[in-house]
């Protein structure tokens, strides 16, 4: 079912980065999710089911920040960190998913590893931090370093989802908000605030590979704007959902996946 699953880690820079691979396919991709208070291992069996339609023609990598960090760590630092991870994994080059924050160190190893990224698909994400961003990663940060790890939650679930998916699991979120909480606080103000110092807007037109961005209208997180933003400056294809926010790699995963697909394919 899971396509030769690998769930193991690298060593770079006197730290690790936790990865996992699967899948059976000649080709390579690469999947970064977004930033989040869990880390890779905790998510990881729900991300492999997530991406899984891709095993039979990839062999998927995804890939966590490090597990040490320090204050001022970048994007450009993560997207570093993916390169150093690619070379010593024998990957040379894959295509890119890059969802919200891992849009943007996508985009990062694009502008700066461009034999590296073949083909790129960049969900929910932004070139660099508007309002919108700025006011809910300030706000993150305070709750992290309060320890109120159930209000980033809270916070988090009610902007990324619909109305309608946010009803469907009322009975459950009040555990699940309680349940997933970062193991290291401090690694996850570092990293949240990794988004505010980061902007790659003038660079966007040094990436030279195909790219499909793919946006929710209702986004809440990082805004529908942010995806145009992108798409426009590249001049590359763009689909954006209109019923769907921040989550729609989730909440439509079925069409988005098929859009994904289809776009590497080409």
């Amino acid at each position: 079912m899971f396509y030769n699953l690998i769930k193991d880690k690298i060593k770079i820079n006197n730290s690790y980065v936790d990865y996992i691979a699967f899948g059976v396919g000649s080709r390579n991709l690469i999947i970064v999710p977004g930033l989040s208070v869990r880390d890779l291992k905790g998510a990881g069996i729900s991300l492999v089911l997530m991406y899984k339609c891709f095993a039979k023609d990839y062999r998927v990598y995804l890939f966590d920040r490090r597990h040490d960090v320090s204050e001022g760590f970048s994007i450009w630092d993560m997207a570093d960190d993916i390169a150093n991870a690619m070379k010593q994994l024998g990957v040379d080059s894959a295509d890119f998913l890059g969802v919200s924050q891992g849009g943007m160190i996508s985009m990062a190893l694009a502008i700066k590893y461009p034999d590296k990224v073949s083909k790129l698909v960049l969900c929910a994400t932004a070139a660099r931090p508007n309002d919108t961003i700025k006011k809910n990663i300030n706000n993150w940060v305070v709750y992290a370093k309060k320890g109120d790890y159930v209000s980033i939650n809270k916070e988090t679930f009610s902007l990324m989802y619909t109305a309608s998916y946010l009803k469907k699991y009322k009975l459950i979120m009040p555990f699940i908000v309680r349940l997933v909480k970062p193991k290291d606080v401090n690694r996850f103000v570092i990293l949240a605030s990794s988004i505010l110092t980061f902007d790659c807007y003038e660079k966007l037109s040094e990436i030279k590979c195909p790219v499909l961005v793919i946006g929710g209208e209702c986004d809440q997180i990082t805004t529908g704007e942010a995806s145009v933003e992108i798409a426009e400056k590249i001049g590359c294809e763009i689909y954006m959902y209109k019923e769907y926010g921040h989550a729609v790699y989730e909440e439509a995963k079925k069409d988005f996946n098929k859009r994904v697909y289809d776009f590497l394919m080409l």
